[in-house]
């Protein structure tokens, strides 16, 4: 993002079969009654009251009060600062037990706050679990409130409100907020997020200065403000579909989703993932009538995953049958993960960050069914990488839509904590396939030497050559090339957030055809007869070379089963230019920072 001037503004065995036809019929699964298919291979050792080390606070409701503020205040102090902290080795999770807490958790860069119940009444925050802009290096504004989450709680705000003032990767998820939810700082400076799913807020949701959201299957009191793209889908309490005056998008249901796994404490005080299952047409909360359906897991089938862990050792899990919960650290790869075993889960808090090295790719899933990959950030090494996250085999179409693979909260950093560079960051090859909240990052500042136009290189973003991937919530910023190219049959995005490289040196040196100017951020193949999108922008902001422009910001083959829906381009304090919005369709970017709106295409 532009962080120095902005404008306000996816065959079960039969046990889990049957738990699936109970979801369909809306009925919650009891955790502890579902088999888990994962793990039961040989998996052995680990234990249902794991040690989860040193960055992982648990919290109890009989702890003093001021025992459990001291310790979020220290790791808040430790975590807060932009300058020193948003690339930092710090990394840290909260997890509180079920029951009722009176605290106030401001939430640093790389920190994880989740609630250990089973559904997020369990725990009864009378406080607040918030994110504001708190750094005189800020100015106030909330564009680099970057990487920290909040999870499966209720709160009960302290003034009536809860803030979350963030910009990228920030998920707010399976929250109860019993009054408002603030998303703007308290300066009303920029802010640049960001992403809400299956989160009740019983007053009203306020984006203010908010550029883009993304809310998904959830229920609001009302709605206020939006400054670009505010786009919603399955949420109760949305505003009408008005897309570009105000900028709002609402799909009445969300086509393909799945609430991610998340950890959880049983009645015997023992560790569990549970696991949820697959919404099609969804809307609303999926644990507003009495707790999300889906099955279980017992910790011992978890290898607890500890920063200092091998690759080799973490593969040896996997290939025994193990899932993986990586704990809060930064874990160096010298071979690449393995993940070939149906429904196994991938599970980060704390924002766990896989660094390949040696040019290997960090991790490969199979063309399985089921596996689920949620909280990591993949941080591209210093020599290239082709990938750093890759499903699937290429040309291999083998329907997954009963249990389809998902990425949730998954992100991806090229360069920023240092000189990193991968040709792409996700390739997915897997039909089927659910793509829920990625931001995939070529970064734009960061430590010195780490970032520049030879120096964190990456082509592309997201490479999708499966049928039928659903992605929502998708924000790719800064690749070199196309941002996102789109190869599968039947594809549908749900909001999609990008900015084009800030760093390109000259024309000549970014042209993506002879006599095309620049790249799409968007492209969809020429061989793709159905694909739809909708709620689209693309911002250009070329500061090194402002002479710069792009043709068009999306690029879609001219047929009738190609649809885009609400789209936009901006050009950010006039730098550059984006000629047409889709092929040569919209007008060019104006000045003053205002946006080239395209309510359909065709």
């Amino acid at each position: 993002m532009n962080r120095t001037s902005r404008p306000p503004g996816r065959h079960r065995p039969t046990a889990v079969l049957a738990l699936a036809l109970l979801a369909a019929a809306g009925l919650a699964v009891p955790a502890a009654a579902a088999p888990s298919a994962a793990g039961q291979a040989g998996c052995t050792g680990q234990s249902d009251q794991p040690d989860f080390g040193p960055n992982v606070h648990v919290f109890d409701p009989s702890m003093p009060a001021a025992t459990i503020q001291a310790q979020l205040d220290k790791d808040f102090e430790a975590q807060k600062d932009t300058q020193s902290a948003q690339f930092g080795p710090g990394r840290v999770a909260h997890l509180f037990k079920p029951g009722t807490y009176g605290i106030h958790d401001n939430v640093g860069f790389y920190t994880s706050v989740a609630g250990l119940g089973q559904n997020p009444d369990d725990i009864q925050i009378n406080g607040d679990i918030t994110v504001d802009a708190f750094n005189p290096s800020d100015g106030g504004s909330a564009l680099q409130n970057f990487w920290r989450s909040a999870e499966n709680m209720a709160v009960t705000p302290s003034s009536g409100s809860d803030r979350w003032a963030v910009s990228q990767a920030a998920p707010f998820r399976r929250m109860d907020i019993k009054g408002g939810l603030q998303l703007f700082p308290a300066s009303y400076g920029y802010a640049s997020g960001g992403y809400v799913a299956d989160t009740r807020v019983s007053g009203q949701a306020a984006s203010v200065s908010q550029q883009q959201w993304y809310t998904r299957d959830s229920a609001l009191g009302s709605w206020d403000g939006g400054v670009w793209n505010m786009v919603f889908s399955g949420t109760s309490g949305a505003p009408a579909n008005s897309f570009p005056n105000p900028p709002e998008t609402t799909l009445a249901t969300t086509p393909v989703s799945r609430d991610v796994p998340y950890l959880y404490v049983d009645s015997g005080g023992n560790y569990r993932v549970f696991r949820p299952a697959v919404r099609t047409n969804a809307s609303g909360p999926s644990w507003a009538n009495g707790g999300t359906p889906g099955d279980s897991v017992p910790m011992s089938q978890f290898r607890v995953v500890k920063p200092g862990d091998s690759a080799a050792s973490i593969n040896s899990s996997l290939d025994a049958g193990c899932n993986l919960f990586f704990t809060p650290g930064i874990y160096h790869l010298d071979q690449t993960l393995n993940v070939t075993r149906p429904d196994t889960t991938v599970l980060g808090i704390g924002y766990p960050t896989l660094i390949p090295d040696n040019g290997v790719d960090a991790m490969h899933v199979s063309d399985v069914d089921g596996v689920r990959v949620k909280g990591l950030l993949f941080d591209a090494g210093t020599q290239n990488s082709q990938a750093l996250l890759t499903v699937g085999e290429s040309g291999k179409h083998t329907s997954h839509a009963a249990n389809p693979v998902s990425l949730q909260d998954v992100f991806f950093r090229v360069g920023g904590d240092q000189a990193g560079k991968a040709t792409n960051s996700l390739v997915v090859n897997s039909d089927d396939t659910i793509v829920d909240h990625v931001w995939a990052w070529r970064a734009d500042h960061g430590n010195s030497g780490t970032v520049g136009w030879t120096t964190n290189t990456a082509d592309t973003g997201l490479l999708v050559n499966g049928d039928n991937v659903t992605a929502t919530g998708l924000f790719v910023e800064h690749y070199q090339k196309f941002q996102v190219v789109w190869n599968g049959q039947n594809g549908k995005t749900v909001f999609f957030q990008n900015e084009m490289p800030y760093d390109v040196p000259d024309q000549g040196s970014w042209n993506s055809a002879p006599g095309t100017a620049g790249y799409a951020a968007y492209k969809v193949g020429a061989g793709v007869t159905t694909h739809e999108a909708w709620g689209l922008g693309s911002y250009c902001f070329f500061d090194t070379n402002p002479a710069v422009s792009s043709y068009h910001a999306f690029e879609v083959p001219q047929n009738g089963g190609v649809k885009l829906h609400s789209l936009l381009t901006v050009s950010l304090n006039h730098r550059g230019s984006i000629t047409h919005v889709v092929n040569d369709a919209g007008a060019v970017t104006p000045d003053g920072t205002k946006p080239s709106n395209l309510p359909n295409y065709p």
